[in-house]
């Protein structure tokens, strides 16, 4: 595949040509797939944002400025697309969670930096895929995708302390999973000896 600037592929993009689209759209799949998969319940429900996602990047390229990186502009787009995904009717009331005082010996577990980092992605994005919808949104845009709980509360409709909530709940979960994880992993090991 012949090499490209961005320029090209976004002049190409907004003549509509497809073979400039097909290069974008290798060139990010994989970037974007991995985006998609941590709000979306499944990786078919992935694959199809990534191509919603993909198809609002077409028809919306003339709208880029130049300001900013296009990667960048690409990302937003995903990300509101699943947002937009996780705002539909029929998953808005999977999403509604009564929020509950968190019990005093949950507040003090954290998720282990070293822990995630060691986590293939595969790996990771099941654990965070097992999380109720809408504490996985919140952690997605808190934790990945640089979001501070104002604009959270603001794209949710949601309070900011219902935010922090989220993010908390979130990262008890996944601590609790990977530390299952983690002994499942010690355990074979020592059954391998």
């Amino acid at each position: 595949m012949p090499a490209y600037s961005e320029q090209e592929i976004i002049a190409g993009c907004r003549k509509k040509d497809r073979a400039l689209q097909e290069h974008l759209y290798k060139t990010y799949y994989s970037v974007f797939l991995k985006v998609c998969a941590r709000y979306a319940k499944s990786m078919q429900d992935a694959e199809q944002l990534l191509n919603d996602g993909f198809l609002k990047v077409f028809t919306q390229v003339d709208n880029f400025k130049n300001a900013g990186s296009f990667a960048g502009w690409m990302q937003r787009i995903m990300v509101n697309t699943c947002l937009d995904y996780l705002r539909s009717s029929a998953l808005r009331e999977e999403m509604t969670m009564h929020v509950n005082s968190i019990p005093a010996e949950e507040s003090k577990l954290s998720v282990s930096n070293e822990a995630l980092e060691s986590m293939e992605f595969r790996e990771l994005v099941k654990v965070i895929q097992l999380l109720p919808a809408m504490t996985r949104t919140v952690f997605n845009l808190f934790v990945f995708d640089g979001y501070n709980h104002k604009e959270i509360s603001e794209q949710l409709d949601i309070s900011e302390g219902t935010s922090h909530w989220h993010v908390h709940q979130a990262r008890n979960m996944l601590q609790k999973k990977i530390m299952k994880s983690e002994q499942k992993k010690v355990t074979y090991e020592a059954k391998r000896i």
